[in-house]
């Protein structure tokens, strides 16, 4: 029986304390402290040490129970019955699209999976502290990289058969495993083949602010298509001196600049998509309930992370690209 196995309970914490026993447990598999078929501590034996009730120490064996981490023998106790194995996720920002592709990725992942998610908030410091504290300690890891001349180094410390890059083609290698969105080309194909959507406006504005870390490709995909397309356009990268004119169609990469659309439409009686147009870069739950409905360029965010969790199943390489589509809702 491992009732010397060492784990810390933060009375202080804001993690319900079930969840904190749970997730030593989990940790302990996971790291090989406990192997399958080794006894847990006792429910008294916790109680007594870490100073839990009998009911906090029963719900936490219970959900492991119903995660099928554990089993029990009346009289004997609980016991090991399966293998954990850890995966790092690496997000840059917690937005609303990348929460589908989050929900998408655990729930498609086995029980005995369990995800730690880490955020580098394109801070290549950040970047750096959660790779190199990660080192050996996960099955696999699934990494949203960014542009920073640091990054190739950083991520080559990882074993190439247990990394996963994902949505953006930045700093990989070929043989690199992937799921990628298309920044570029698919931008380009897109709208290319909905350009008869922009012929009611004089003009298309596609604002860039500063503060966005969005890929310039779709930058160079925007100019490509209207200068094929012959539309007058605009690059606005200041998003203070933001104002909306109408018979303009905008299109954007930053919900901030929807929002100030939106506001600007109701102070002038601008209607979308009829005096003015927008089209959003990235769907999310909301944007289909947002005034009349928004329209979106985006990838498949729920396919993305679909994708990502089969490569964690599996042991494949893997190199997909998720498409990109548009979603015509009124506001075009």
């Amino acid at each position: 029986m491992k009732e010397t196995l060492a784990f810390r309970i933060n009375h202080n914490s804001d993690i319900p304390k079930y969840q904190q026993l749970v997730n030593a447990v989990n940790d302990a598999i996971a790291n090989n402290k406990l192997s399958i078929a080794d006894l847990l501590p006792s429910v008294n034996y916790i109680c007594k040490t870490h100073t839990l009730s009998r009911d906090t120490v029963f719900k936490a064996y219970s959900i492991l129970k119903e995660q099928g981490v554990i089993e029990s023998v009346p009289n004997k106790g609980y016991y090991v019955a399966s293998k954990i194995s850890k995966v790092l996720l690496v997000l840059d920002t917690f937005k609303a699209y990348k929460e589908v592709l989050y929900h998408s990725f655990i729930n498609n992942l086995s029980k005995n999976i369990i995800t730690d998610v880490q955020f580098h908030h394109y801070n290549i410091e950040n970047f750096k502290t959660i790779i190199n504290n990660g080192k050996g300690k996960y099955y696999k890891y699934v990494v949203m990289n960014f542009d920073h001349k640091d990054i190739p180094s950083v991520i080559s410390e990882i074993e190439n058969d247990k990394l996963l890059l994902i949505d953006w083609n930045i700093h990989s290698k070929n043989n690199n495993n992937f799921v990628f969105q298309d920044f570029g080309n698919s931008v380009f194909d897109v709208l290319t083949r909905s350009k008869n959507l922009f012929t009611k406006y004089k003009a298309i504005h596609f604002i860039y602010p500063t503060f966005t870390n969005h890929p310039k490709e779709t930058i160079s995909a925007f100019k490509k298509f209207c200068k094929k397309c012959k539309f007058e356009y605009k690059i606005i990268t200041n998003a203070e001196s933001f104002k909306i004119e109408k018979d303009i169609a905008y299109i954007s990469v930053s919900d901030r600049i929807l929002g100030l659309f939106l506001e600007q439409c109701r102070d002038l009686g601008f209607e979308p998509g009829v005096d003015v147009g927008f089209l959003s870069y990235n769907e999310t739950p909301m944007k289909k309930f947002i005034y009349k409905g928004i329209s979106v360029i985006s990838t498949d965010f729920k396919a993305l992370g679909t994708k990502a969790a089969e490569f964690i199943s599996n042991d494949s390489a893997m190199q997909h690209y998720i498409p990109t589509k548009l979603i015509l809702r009124d506001s075009l």
